[in-house]
Order: C-alpha cells, then sequence, then structure tokens
C-alpha cells in the first residue's frame, strides 16, 4: 500500500508537470459519451484523485435534447458539459465561494475524443463565462487504428502532442480513459435494457416480446419506430402489412 500511495503521488506530480497546474490535481474528471445509433443516448462521468477511482461520485448524463442529430457526439458533449458546469457555478454561487475552493471543482478535466470534442466544450464553456484559465481541458484522442500507446492530446491554444510509449504517466491516463469508456458503456447497456422492458410498443395489441425486439434492433429506439414510414415497418421481420398499419396508426392518430 505505501508503494501505490508513493507510485500515485509521483504519477499526479507528473501529471502537473505535464498540464501546467498549480499543484498535483485533487479532483479529476473524465467524459465519455455512449449511444446505440443515435438511441439511449448517455454521457458518462468519471472521477479520480490521489487515493484512485471515486465511485460513489461517478455521474451520468441521460441525454435529453430532442433536436440532436442521431449520434451528434459533438451536441452530446455540449450539453453534458452545460449541466455540469452550470451546477458547479450554482453550488459556487450558493455557497458563497470561487468554484475553485469547492470540493467539487475538477483541477483536471479530461475528454475522450479529439479536437473537435475539445472545441465543442470550449464553445460551451464560453457560454456559461468560462474559460481555459478557469477549468484545465485536455481531451485524448486514440492513436491511428485505435492503438493504444499512441494517443493524441489536445489542449486549448497549444500544439497536440503524443507521450512516449512507455511512460507511466501514459498508462495512468490510458486506465483513466478506459474507465471512463467502461462506465458509459455499463452505463449505456442498462438504459437500453430498461428502455426494451419498457416501452410505448408494449401498448399495441400484437407486439409481443419477439416483434418489440426486433422493431427496436430495426429503429434502434420506440422514438425510431414512431417516426417510421408504413412500408419501411413491413420490412421488419414478423411484422405484416395488417400490423404495420396498426404500429402506425398507433403513433399517428389512427
Amino acid at each position: 500500500r505505501l508503494a501505490e500511495s508513493a507510485t500515485q503521488r509521483r504519477l499526479m506530480a507528473e501529471l502537473a508537470e505535464l498540464f501546467a497546474l498549480d499543484g498535483p490535481p485533487q479532483r479529476i474528471e473524465i467524459y465519455d459519451n455512449s449511444h446505440t445509433m443515435g438511441s439511449d443516448a448517455i454521457g458518462a462521468m468519471v472521477v479520480a484523485g490521489p487515493e484512485g477511482f471515486r465511485k460513489n461520485a461517478y455521474r451520468k448524463f441521460n441525454i435529453k435534447d430532442t433536436a440532436l442529430e442521431p449520434g451528434d457526439d459533438y451536441g452530446m458533449m455540449r450539453e453534458v458539459m452545460r449541466r455540469r458546469f452550470k451546477r458547479l457555478l450554482k453550488e459556487a454561487d450558493e455557497a458563497g465561494l470561487p468554484m475553485q475552493e469547492l470540493e467539487t471543482y475538477p483541477d483536471l478535466v479530461l475528454i475522450d475524443g479529439g479536437l473537435g470534442q475539445l472545441s465543442a466544450t470550449l464553445e460551451t464553456l464560453d457560454e456559461l463565462g468560462l474559460g481555459p484559465d478557469d477549468i484545465t481541458l485536455v481531451s485524448i484522442a486514440k492513436g491511428p487504428d485505435r492503438n493504444a500507446g499512441r494517443e493524441k492530446f489536445f489542449r486549448p491554444g497549444k500544439a497536440p502532442f503524443t507521450l512516449p510509449p512507455d511512460t507511466p504517466v501514459l498508462y495512468y491516463l490510458q486506465r483513466l480513459r478506459d474507465e471512463a469508456h467502461r462506465w458509459a458503456i455499463g452505463t449505456h447497456r442498462s438504459k437500453r435494457s430498461a428502455d426494451i422492458r419498457t416501452s410505448p410498443l408494449d401498448e399495441i395489441e400484437g407486439i409481443g416480446p419477439t416483434r418489440k425486439k426486433a422493431l427496436l434492433h430495426h429503429f434502434g429506439s420506440a422514438k425510431g419506430v414512431s417516426r417510421a414510414k408504413l412500408v419501411d415497418l413491413e420490412a421488419v421481420e414478423g411484422i405484416n402489412r395488417a400490423l404495420a398499419e396498426k404500429i402506425y396508426g398507433h403513433f399517428n392518430g389512427g
């Protein structure tokens, strides 16, 4: 345990030096998104500190913006960041403190993605009156062919860079990124399973578990089914003309 603690302290010190922080980070937030063909979209936040991962601080964001195009990763990131940092500003206002003095203030924010995700985050923070001087942002893009060890790091106003593939700080950053990805995927699967179990399709006579699963698999979500044309509904395995008309009528007023 002492050895692990010493290693962790070294990693925190290296992170501080790498990203020009005022000191070893006490709270690191890592963000990732997950969806299936645009449906059941969620944003995920993982939190880590000198003692390791803080699983009781993990948070999921069910994406609520219905105007987003399916699979709009940048739009999803904007919504997640807007909600997260709007809440942080509210906490600071209620406490009468600068947000940097709150326990929930992140010394470092890591985003799974490239320059596009970083730009989307910067635009959102700017809307809230925050800038790169207020929040230290870093995005981690996967290497060519998604190879671990060849990640590229992006920071506002700085040239992108890579790290030598055998450095402990790179392994640590990969672990943080992978934990956010694991949490995002697991949370998304739980949400998708719940949506499959409970769906507006259950209200339609003649739609049992097998046909419901076929419809959700074909269109991605109940919302996708509700927007489908009659001819598209008929294309689903197990859905004949009469049943397609019943489904179409259910979502389109008879």
